[in-house]
């Protein structure tokens, strides 16, 4: 699969003497014409792609269809495409890490326009997320305008902005 991009925290200036937590990720990128699948976060004010941490020993497309069903009710998942890899460093706020190597594994798919169920974890519904179709470039200018204006903005909004604008530039 492609690299797409690594980005580095401002906050972390180094590795050495670091403990890493390498956590890997699935996102799927789901489009219709010019919609694409998103979860709106409250909390943060932003858009988000799909998927989230991969389990121990799972396997990254098992783990972003598990992610998909989960977080937007997506029903009939097909088509699925490799679109390319993301890898950030950023500072980890626990005892057992100063720094997490996340590895964002994005893929394509095709799904029913129609979603189900979302079956959310505590902290995803008192962030208040939910699935949305929206307008890719309307998606963009929001998350441009929480990245330019909002205090609330949380440390993933440049990778999705990234994505998003690759995605309206390759896909559209």
């Amino acid at each position: 699969m492609r690299h797409l991009k690594t980005t580095i925290h401002p906050d972390i200036d180094h590795l050495d003497d670091k403990l890493v937590f390498k956590r890997n990720a699935a996102r799927a990128i789901v489009v219709d014409g010019e919609d694409i699948l998103l979860l709106y976060t409250e909390r943060y004010h932003d858009y988000t792609i799909p998927g989230g941490g991969l389990d121990e020993g799972e396997d990254v497309i098992a783990g972003m269809v598990r992610e998909l069903e989960e977080e937007t009710g997506a029903n009939n998942i097909h088509s699925i495409k490799p679109f390319g890899i993301f890898e950030e460093f950023r500072p980890w706020y626990k005892d057992d890490a100063d720094v997490m190597h996340m590895i964002s594994y994005c893929y394509t798919c095709k799904i029913d326009r129609e979603l189900g169920q979302t079956s959310y974890e505590d902290y995803e519904i008192k962030n208040g997320m939910k699935p949305m179709w929206i307008n890719i470039h309307d998606a963009i200018a929001h998350n441009e305008k929480t990245i330019a204006e909002s205090p609330k903005k949380g440390m993933s909004i440049e990778r999705e902005t990234y994505l998003l604008q690759l995605v309206a530039k390759e896909m559209l």
